[in-house]
Order: C-alpha cells, then sequence, then structure tokens
C-alpha cells in the first residue's frame, strides 16, 4: 500500500471527541511519570527509606497490568462510555485518597486503584475512537492519542519538578481532581454513547493466565532494570511470566472466546504493525529515562534543565499533529512507516554524540526534529493498525495493542537499564558514564532502523 485509498476526501469529523479522548489519557500519563520525581520527598514525610518507595511505582504497574486484559470485554459488555467515565471517577477518587495519605500503605492502596482505572482508560478511550470514526478519518483521529504516549513522558517529570519544588508532592494528585471532573462534564457532553454489544460471558480462565503473565513480565522487567529487587528474584518473575505466557497460550487454543484474541494477529495490517511497532518502541522508548541520566548524572544539568530541555521532544511532537495527515496522504503508510523508522534511529544515534561540549541549543534542535519523527511514527502506526480490523472485533485488538505496548516499553527500560550496568560493571565502575549511554543509544538506534524491513512489507 503507497497511497492511502481514497481517503480523507469524505467529511472531515469535528476532533472534539479525540481531543477529550486523548486529554484524559494524557492526565494519566502525566500523573504516573510525575510520581517518580517526588518519591524523595515522599519518603522522608513517610519516614520510609527511599528504595521502599519503589513500591509506589511497582504496585501502579501490578494493577495496570491485571486490568489491562479485561478492559475491551467490559467496553463492550458495559457501553464504552460508561467504562470510560467509571475508570475517570476511580481516577479521582484515587488521586484524592493518594494526597490525603498519611502512610505508605494508604498511598500504595490509592496508586493501585489508579493503576486499575488508567488500564482501562486507554483501550476504552482507543475503541470509542474506532467506534466513532470513519476509516477514511482514523489517522486524523489517532494522532489525537498517539500525543499523550509521547508528550506525557516528557513533561510529566518536569511538572513533578516544579510542583515538589514550588509546592509539595500532594499537588501531583490534587490537580487531576479538577481536571478528572472536567474530563467526565465534556465526556458526558460530547462523547458519543454507543451501546452495548452481545459478548460472551468472562473468560476467567484466561484472565487469569493473561492478567498474571502480564503483570510478571512487567514488574520482572521493570525490577531487571531500575534495581527494584534482587536480580534472581527479578529473573524468576520473568520466567514465571512466561509460564504464565504459555498457559494462556495452550488455553486461548481450546477456547472458543478467549479473553485476548491472538489470531488478530493474522491480520496483515494488524501482525506487521504490532511486530514492527514492538521493535520501534523496544529501540524508543528507553530514550526518555536515558536522556534524562545522560543529562541530569552525566553531564551534570540541574532536573529542572534537564526537564525543559527533554520537552522540546514534547514540542515537536504536539507539531506533527499538523503535519502527519498530508504526509501519509502524500507517500503512504509503507513509505512514511519505514522511511521514518529510518530517520528516528538518526535521531537516537544522534543523541548518543551529546557530551559536555555539546551546545544546549543543538541539543534541544536535535531532541525536538527526534520528537518530530517519532510523533509521526506512533500516529501513523496507531492508524494502520486497526485498517483491517472488522469493527465487532475492535475491543479486542484494543486490549491486545495495549497489553503489547504496556510489555515492549517495559522490556526497553529493562534492557537499557541492565546493558548499562554490564557496560559499568565490565569496567568495575560503579556510576554510568557519558560513553556507556552513547553505546546503548547506539543499540536502540539499530534496533529501530531494523523495524524499517517490517514496515517495508506493509
Amino acid at each position: 500500500m503507497t497511497a492511502l485509498p481514497a481517503p480523507f476526501a469524505g467529511t472531515a469529523q469535528h476532533p472534539k471527541v479525540p481531543v477529550i479522548i486523548g486529554a484524559a489519557l494524557f492526565m494519566e500519563l502525566l500523573d504516573s511519570t510525575a510520581v517518580m520525581t517526588a518519591l524523595p520527598q515522599m519518603a522522608a514525610d513517610f519516614g520510609e527509606p527511599v528504595l521502599r518507595m519503589n513500591l509506589v511505582v511497582s504496585l501502579y504497574m501490578l494493577a495496570l497490568a491485571l486490568c489491562l486484559p479485561i478492559s475491551g470485554w467490559a467496553a463492550e459488555r458495559f457501553r464504552p462510555r460508561q467504562v470510560m467515565l467509571l475508570a475517570m471517577v476511580l481516577f479521582t477518587g484515587a488521586s484524592m485518597l493518594c494526597a490525603l495519605a498519611s502512610s505508605l500503605l494508604e498511598l500504595c492502596l490509592g496508586r493501585m486503584v489508579q493503576g486499575a482505572a488508567g488500564a482501562l482508560m486507554t483501550p476504552v478511550g482507543q475503541i470509542i475512537i474506532l467506534r466513532w470514526s470513519s476509516r477514511e478519518q482514523l489517522l486524523q483521529a489517532m494522532s489525537w492519542l498517539a500525543l499523550p504516549a509521547l508528550v506525557g513522558p516528557l513533561v510529566g517529570p518536569l511538572l513533578g519538578g516544579l510542583l515538589v519544588t514550588v509546592l509539595s508532592w500532594h499537588w501531583i494528585f490534587l490537580v487531576n481532581v479538577p481536571i478528572c471532573l472536567l474530563g467526565c462534564l465534556l465526556v458526558l457532553r460530547h462523547v458519543p454513547d454507543f451501546p452495548a454489544r452481545k459478548v460472551p460471558p468472562l473468560d476467567l480462565r484466561g484472565l487469569l493466565f493473561s492478567g498474571a503473565a502480564l503483570a510478571l513480565l512487567v514488574l520482572g522487567f521493570e525490577s531487571l532494570g531500575m534495581g527494584q529487587l534482587p536480580r534472581p528474584v527479578a529473573l524468576a518473575m520473568v520466567g514465571a511470566g512466561m509460564l504464565c505466557a504459555l498457559g494462556y497460550l495452550w488455553h486461548a487454543r481450546r477456547h472458543p472466546h478467549p479473553l485476548v484474541d491472538l489470531s488478530l494477529l493474522r491480520l496483515p495490517s494488524f501482525g506487521l504493525s504490532h511486530a514492527g511497532g514492538a521493535l520501534f518502541r523496544l529501540a524508543s522508548a528507553a530514550q526518555p529515562f536515558l536522556m534524562i541520566l545522560l543529562l541530569q548524572n552525566c553531564l551534570g544539568m540541574s532536573p529542572l534543565a534537564a526537564g525543559w530541555l527533554v520537552v522540546s521532544g514534547g514540542a515537536g511532537a504536539l507539531l506533527m499533529k499538523l503535519l502527519a495527515v498530508p504526509l501519509v496522504r502524500r507517500f503512504g503508510y509503507r513509505r512514511v512507516l519505514s522511511g521514518n523508522a529510518l530517520l528516528s534511529a538518526l535521531g537516537i544515534a544522534l543523541c548518543a554524540s551529546f557530551d559536555r561540549d555539546t551546545a544546549v541549543w543543538l541539543m534541544a534542535l536535535i531532541l525536538f526534529v527526534a520528537g518530530l519523527v517519532r510523533s509521526l511514527q506512533f500516529t501513523t502506526l496507531g492508524a494502520v493498525t486497526y485498517r483491517d480490523v472488522p469493527g465487532e472485533r475492535s475491543a479486542a485488538a484494543s486490549s491486545l495493542s495495549a497489553m503489547s505496548v504496556q510489555l515492549t516499553m517495559s522490556l526497553s527500560v529493562s534492557l537499557a537499564g541492565m546493558l548499562l550496568g554490564a557496560l559499568a560493571a565490565a569496567q568495575r565502575r560503579s556510576e554510568t558514564s557519558v560513553d556507556d549511554i552513547a553505546v546503548v543509544l547506539v543499540l536502540c538506534a539499530v534496533v529501530c532502523a531494523s523495524s524499517s524491513l517490517v514496515f517495508r512489507r506493509v
């Protein structure tokens, strides 16, 4: 497919619905990244060791992973708008619980509810867009959903640092309350209330296998990359997760209506976009983590200065919102995805050249352009993934996509952390150096470029 088949010729749909859904997803992703900067202050307030504050992140990831498989089924069974509103209300209540927490236990409970609500938001938001948008306008609609995943992880640390410095860590959660309430009002007024669909009974055994597999793999990968648990324990979790995944595969082949429908991978565009997208995310998802580490720990920038610099990538992602549709109309999905993967690889490789002599304006320019091309890739990928998916299978496709994204992003950061540790250990150093990060970035660039070979088959 080299050009869009008479797309964008129909009547343009108003972007109000995808903007509202995208804003809700942005709030959730912003919160999940902003909280990282507040962990030391939380530890001081609760009188807990800083290392123990990893529970705040790990339990959020656990709840997210456990609830992702059920999101598509719930959206079809109870109507997507109702599930979206429930998720937003839960997120609001959990945010208040986190802000009012007087102990680590209360904070962890609130974070688990936040994780469960976040697991519903992204897949259900995609389902609403897929049912709302015409196939011709799918790329334009999906571009709004690509923005939260790109800009949230970049802006989150900066916002968290500002709130912690100027006010307190409680405000990271309190700012969610008015945003959520306004979001619920906008959803009620502007998002269509699509009817429920008849779905088979919930596959409880499939939920057990898939939820356990996703939770163990995500937590295991995160622990390997961040050192949250002893390495043997983290490896055991990854092994157990793989066994649960194999158990789900065995179960899904025998169940008439499995919870996670892996047969969707046989659809040409869905299967190829997942294979190429997995490689692309594996290479690019760790870049914000690596850049913050490079700028702060190795080049000595303040958290605020490094945050502002990394945000330049988010500015590029916002600008690409205006350019994505004309570019895909001009060059087609295949050329955009395969060529842009190479440009993204070049952007990652250029980041490997940053050192103390690199001008700040040049760093900002490179990160800005890298944000442009990464945004184009995720926007185009989000649209082409669902082009061959029948409407009645959109919920299953959305759940499977969300699980794939969560796994590959966790694996990306995990592998980056392990490689950095191995490089430092090989030279008997306890600290990561600029050269270590440069080596990992170059490897990421190679993996990113390899995804171009997959996208050429779209």
